[in-house]
């Protein structure tokens, strides 16, 4: 770790206040020394990463790092606060502060290193001696390994207490001079623990790993006379420090406790599979994660514990005992496991409307390109065949080649086809959003019957959350060990499909479909004031969080009021004040940056650039580098555009059959003229409000400065990954 850092990338006296103040801090220390290209477009990544999930953690400890094209070769910095600085963490400010720079394109062996680090962390006498070190010298020395390693003893999960007591000094080889020697990388390389894998599996004690099969039977495994087996995944967004701070702390609870735990950290570097022996032979199963686990499904008929990396960290001692407690009670996974939006459902402590939340976006996000897909190739068909195109006959029995009706007709059926998919699709994803695989099939058949009975977009919510439930509630039921195979390909399917049929063909399909036909009885009765008051509410819920849960909330009620056949032309007019809105806040900023450029950073300007098309493109999550740097200025001057865009496009009358595609579905617009007029409208007031608020600002000097006008550059590069829905 040598080259990671010197005493020049040290700052025992850090002055800053706030997270970013300290990031710039650190980070200007790289560029003096050529570590680091471009400060502002760095900085806008270690945003980026530390806005997927706060890098504090408890004990007095900040982790901000990143992965960044403007980093030149793997670099550490290393800040210590005596005020302190929030990163986020549950017990207070950081006073140890280390600034991790990846480059893009890192090789394995520093990114072992740097989780080296991360695991050096979980041990408090390492930042007991960094908080006491005199001078810069010598903490660098002490982090590169250098310095005589700290005396193993009492360590907790991240100094919090959560986990104490004795344990083994497990980054003693990596703090060894010069190079990463064999052993460390061993036990700092992706799922190693420094333990024989067939060791681990057999507990030590030579026995089978068949006799030893986990938590079959609920039987505690201390009383067939070995320890409890436990395997873990570890994973975080950028891979490089969470993840292995996680496996330290779960591996020094587990000695703890007595039991035999093996963890497979999947980081940047890639990662090694735990020996399919060693998962044979668990009793149970800890997921720590934030990004998806890969390779899932070899961890099905386990008790299982899932929950968010911190968690890992901060009270690992409680999750062991957790798993424990549910492999004593029979409690095992009995599917595989796939990769979907939500990958559990809720992290321990999370609210129920959390939960709710993701199972309903869970659904939405696999209905959006049924929905697309489907609307356009109808809004084509209409364009091309005329809007009596509905009527014609089906392109089986009468399609000629030459003709332009034949061909609009073939479009709009085939869309037909695709429209019919949407309530299946998004009560059957809710249900695998809430049960994974099992929930898949009462899923589709409670939204297929939702469509029978006529209780559309509601009735098919209503039958993922059902049929969610009765899967989740299925697997609760103790299994012996001989029927767990049929479980999920045929006992789940055949019970939940008929508990799901009976409920909604009997009980609340009429109710449903009863309150459907009221709500678009009404939307058909909106004239005047009221279509323009929900015009302009629409506008501002599309402008509020762009792209996040609010938007998809009227995205959602816009598209399923068009998602039939012949959608009523009240339903067409909120789709098109929907898109409308969607459009305004990236066009704003696109506008502002071109006409008040010195308002904006290097990097904002950049964005704007970009923020042309995703804002023609009906993308308004083009606005979001804009908004995560000056949310109190954005986001306010981007509803009220939105709500006037919102208004007008009722008040003209502006109708749109397709539910995506912006400007360039412009020629399917009922009223297109005007409809461009209330976009612009829109545009320009937010792009005003937008240049008034900055003006009215005061500048940034010194050392704090953030760019010309004072724009914060912690915002997302223009290279960042932009999500494709509006």
């Amino acid at each position: 770790m040598s080259d990671m850092i010197t005493a020049d990338l040290v700052d025992l006296d850090l002055s800053a206040d706030t997270k970013e103040a300290a990031a710039r801090a650190l980070a200007e220390r790289m560029v003096a020394l050529g570590r680091v290209t471009d400060l502002d477009g760095f900085l806008a990544d270690v945003a980026a990463r530390e806005a997927q999930m706060p890098t504090g953690l408890d004990g007095g400890i900040g982790i901000p790092h990143c992965r960044s094209e403007h980093v030149t070769e793997p670099t550490l910095a290393f800040g210590r606060s005596t005020a302190g600085v929030d990163f986020g963490a549950a017990d207070g400010p950081a006073d140890l502060i280390f600034l991790i720079a990846a480059p893009a394109g890192a090789d394995d062996a520093h990114l072992t290193i740097l989780s080296s680090l991360a695991r050096q962390l979980m041990n408090a006498e390492f930042t007991a001696a960094l908080r006491s070190a005199g001078d810069a010298a010598g903490a660098a020395a002490l982090i590169r390994g250098e310095e005589p390693a700290p005396a193993t003893g009492t360590t907790t999960g991240a100094t919090t207490g959560a986990t104490e007591g004795t344990s083994e000094d497990a980054t003693e080889e990596t703090r060894d001079t010069g190079a990463v020697s064999a052993a460390a990388s061993a036990e700092a390389a992706p799922g190693s623990t420094g333990e024989d894998p067939a060791e681990a599996a057999a507990g030590g004690t030579g026995e089978d790993s068949a006799e030893a099969a986990p938590g079959s039977t609920g039987e505690d495994p201390d009383e067939r006379g070995r320890p409890f087996r436990i395997v873990a995944v570890t994973s975080c967004p950028t891979g490089i420090a969470h993840t292995y701070m996680a496996a330290e702390s779960l591996e020094n609870a587990g000695r703890e406790a007595g039991v035999d735990l093996v963890v497979e950290t999947q980081g940047s570097a890639g990662f090694t599979r735990l020996d399919p022996a060693v998962i044979a032979a668990a009793d149970g199963v800890i997921f720590a994660h934030d990004v998806p686990v890969r390779d899932k499904e070899r961890f099905a008929g386990k008790a299982t514990v899932d929950t968010g990396v911190k968690a890992a960290i901060n009270r690992p001692g409680e999750l062991i005992g957790e798993v424990r407690d549910r492999a004593a009670r029979g409690e095992v996974t009995s599917a595989s496991p796939g990769a979907t939006p939500v990958e559990r459902g809720g992290e321990t402590g999370e609210g129920y409307g959390t939960k709710l939340r993701k199972w309903l976006m869970s659904g939405v996000s696999y209905m959006v390109p049924f929905v697309a897909a489907g609307g356009l190739l109808i809004a084509l068909g209409f364009a091309i065949g005329g809007y009596e195109i509905n009527k014609a006959p089906s392109v089986m029995d009468h399609f000629v080649w030459t003709q332009a009706d034949s061909w609009g007709a073939l479009l709009f059926q085939i869309g037909g086809v695709a429209f019919a998919f949407l309530v299946p699709v998004l009560a059957g994803y809710i249900a695998y959003g809430m049960a994974d695989r099992p929930g898949l099939v009462p899923g589709f058949v409670g939204g297929s019957i939702a469509l029978t009975v006529n209780a559309g977009f509601l009735g098919g919510l209503a039958a993922g959350l059902l049929s969610g439930g009765v899967v989740l509630a299925i697997q609760r039921v103790p299994i012996p060990k001989a029927l767990r195979g049929i479980m999920p390909v045929v006992v789940i399917p055949l019970i939940s499909a008929a508990v799901v049929g009976f409920l909604m063909f009997v009980v609340i399909g009429k109710p449903i479909a009863s309150a459907q036909s009221g709500m678009t009885d009404w939307l058909n009765g909106l004239s005047g004031a009221n279509a323009i008051l929900l015009g302009a509410l629409l506008g501002l819920m599309m402008c509020f969080d762009l792209g996040g849960p609010v938007n998809k909330v009227a995205y959602t009620f816009a598209t399923a009021g068009i998602a039939v056949a012949s959608p009523s032309d009240s339903a067409m007019k909120i789709m098109a004040a929907v898109m409308a809105a969607g459009m305004v806040p990236p066009l704003a900023m696109a506008l502002a940056t071109t006409v008040r450029g010195r308002l904006f950073n290097a990097a904002e300007r950049e964005n704007g650039k970009a923020a042309w098309v995703l804002g023609a493109s009906f993308i308004s999550e083009g606005a979001i580098p804009f908004a995560a740097a000056d949310p109190l200025r954005v986001i306010p001057s981007s509803m009220v555009g939105g709500a006037v865009t919102g208004a007008l496009s009722m008040a003209f009358g502006a109708t749109l059959r397709a539910p995506h595609g912006g400007i360039f579905v412009v020629p399917l617009i009922g009223n297109p003229l005007l409809y461009l007029v209330a976009i612009a409208a829109g545009v320009c007031v937010t792009t005003a409000l937008v240049i008034v608020l900055k003006g009215l600002r005061k500048p940034v000097t010194g050392a704090a400065a953030q760019g010309p006008g004072g724009a914060d550059p912690a915002a997302p590069t223009p290279g960042a990954k932009q999500p494709v829905a509006a």
